[in-house]
């Protein structure tokens, strides 16, 4: 019954309400010209009447004499899908840990799969950090880990053995806060390694990580640098003789590998890194830090702005 008045909310039914709501999100302290900036209320004129566009919801800056939606200049831009469905997609994809299948979108909007495809890469593009900056300090521990994902299928026809024949992926896991960060790499080398983690990680940091020898010169360069010797040929540990694991980041990989298995069923590389935004958005807006669905989502798209999208830059 919850989730059936949840899609009852009239940003699902009404386009006005949707086109109001994504106003309020993008623009709580009233709209702004995204052609030159101008914020000034009074040199920023709504539409109405005799003069109302085509475009609902069109704005008329008097500073650069332009028109613009709340739509412009956003991964939104263009489309032609009505943001009602928009809504409705931003909430199923942030309503559960394990996202949604485009075809799941597809089905539920009554949309073709190409569109649900492309609606799917927008939001992550969406959700994709853009004012990051460096992880831990003094007092704090990043957890750092690499995995490998895609050609596991010992029964496909392009099958090798290997992890020089995956996807690499390195993440980081900031404590206590639980914040994780994701980036998909051609190679996991010691080298590459480093430059992700220096460039995302304060070195006042504790670094935790497992016994692999891509992380013994780079430790020496953080305050501490504690190992979990998980053992790979022998039986391991989850936890160090200080108390130290990487259990954080190998519980974001494997919520990864499942939903990626589960749901998706498929990547390919050239795509990874916006599935690895996509669970770095909801790993870092999760529940268990008193994020509901309903603010998971206005997150969300509060980060379509400045974030212009094609279908061909998508890679297809």
């Amino acid at each position: 019954m919850a989730k059936k008045a949840t899609f009852q909310n009239p940003i699902f039914q009404d386009e006005a309400k949707a086109r109001e709501a994504l106003e309020a999100v993008r623009w709580p302290d009233g709209p702004i010209c995204p052609h030159c900036g101008n914020s000034d209320p009074e040199r920023i004129a709504k539409v109405q009447g005799a003069k109302q566009s085509h475009r609902p919801g069109l704005y008329y800056c008097n500073e650069c004499k332009g028109q613009f939606t709340v739509t412009v200049a956003t991964v939104f831009e263009r489309s032609k899908i009505p943001l009602t469905k928009w809504w409705m997609a931003a909430h199923m994809f942030n309503s559960g840990k394990n996202g949604v299948s485009a075809h799941e979108i597809h089905r539920t909007l009554g949309i073709t799969y190409k569109s649900a495809w492309f609606m799917m890469h927008r939001l992550r593009e969406a959700m994709a950090d853009m004012t990051r900056t460096p992880m831990g300090g003094e007092g704090q521990t990043i957890q750092a880990d690499e995995t490998y994902y895609g050609n596991s299928s010992k029964r496909a026809k392009g099958y090798k053995k290997g992890h020089k024949n995956k996807a690499s992926v390195v993440a980081l896991i900031e404590k206590p806060s639980g914040k994780a960060r994701a980036f998909h790499v051609r190679e996991a080398t010691a080298e590459r390694v480093r430059e992700i983690i220096v460039m995302n990680a304060r070195r006042s940091s504790e670094l935790h990580t497992d016994e692999s020898k891509i992380y013994t010169k780079l430790g020496k360069e953080f305050a501490a640098h504690k190992t979990v010797e998980h053992g790979f040929n022998q039986h391991g540990y989850y936890v160090g003789k200080d108390g130290q694991t990487t259990n954080a980041v190998e519980n974001f990989f494997g919520n990864f590998k499942r939903s990626m298995k589960g749901t998706y069923r498929f990547c390919s590389e050239r795509h990874l890194q916006r599935y690895l935004n996509e669970f770095e958005f909801r790993h870092n807006n999760r529940s268990g830090l008193g994020v509901t669905d309903g603010e998971r989502t206005a997150t969300a798209m509060r980060g379509i702005s400045g974030k212009r999208l094609t279908y061909r830059t998508v890679g297809v």
